[in-house]
């Protein structure tokens, strides 16, 4: 495997995992202010007696080239702070529910040819659009991966309704974020939603409501995804295992 692809690989997998690995599994914590605004970040530190230090969703805190991704507020502007539980991990799809296999096709090649999780896509695209081809935002972003007009046109997408052309440019774009931001995807996200210029400004993602809830609402679909397939997998090996075929037959008959 070429190393950049191993490095993007690596990258995007500690972003996913690194809090489940290093910290209790309910690790997300919403910190809602007194004017009635909420944060979703990975963790909070008090800096001294008046400031609160919100980490939120960045693994830029390693990187020497790069600032933590970090605000700091008032102690006295929170209102409660409370840990968010990670989402469930859910049954398996039944099959006439799943992606459309023309979809799940141009996912997978798109996510091939740019060394993108497939899965990261899909939850890109169920934050966008919700998987609706013909979506059209009120500020004009289109398709499945909400590409604008001028973003379209630069990525050679000449019908963005079109899911072939929109999802290859969608995927182009990201491609070019993780790259832009050394594979730190929670930045990649924020840019996605906010524009590059937005987060180049802020040194991180920024402070608008929306962007915030986008980096929140896409991570956790992905890990939601990655832990499925964990459970489906698991699953899998422990029903094809000799063994355990018999246990669980032999449970069958009491």
């Amino acid at each position: 495997m070429h190393p950049r692809n191993t490095k993007r690989i690596l990258a995007l997998a500690s972003v996913l995992f690194a809090a489940t690995l290093c910290r209790p599994v309910f690790a997300i914590q919403r910190v809602t202010l007194r004017s009635g605004f909420s944060y979703d970040c990975m963790s909070t530190q008090p800096v001294d007696g008046s400031q609160l230090r919100l980490f939120l969703f960045s693994d830029t805190a390693s990187s020497s080239t790069q600032p933590a991704n970090f605000i700091d507020i008032a102690q006295q502007s929170v209102a409660s702070i409370e840990t968010l539980p990670d989402p469930p991990v859910p049954p398996p799809v039944p099959a006439a529910a799943q992606t459309p296999q023309s979809v799940h096709d141009i996912l997978t090649h798109a996510g091939a040819q740019h060394d993108i999780d497939v899965d990261l896509l899909a939850s890109v695209i169920a934050a966008e659009s919700g998987g609706r081809i013909n979506a059209v935002s009120r500020t004009g972003a289109r398709g499945l991966m909400q590409l604008m007009p001028g973003t379209a046109q630069q990525l050679g997408v000449d019908d963005a309704f079109r899911p072939d052309q929109n999802i290859a440019g969608g995927t182009a774009y990201l491609d070019q974020l993780l790259t832009r931001y050394r594979n730190d995807l929670s930045l990649a996200l924020a840019a996605y939603n906010a524009g590059p210029a937005a987060v180049d400004r802020y040194h991180g993602i920024p402070p608008y409501a929306e962007t915030r809830a986008y980096v929140a609402r896409v991570e956790r679909e992905f890990k939601r995804r990655k832990l499925a397939e964990q459970h489906t997998q698991s699953t899998t090996r422990i029903q094809s295992t000799p063994s355990a075929s018999l246990t669980i037959a032999a449970l069958g008959s009491h």
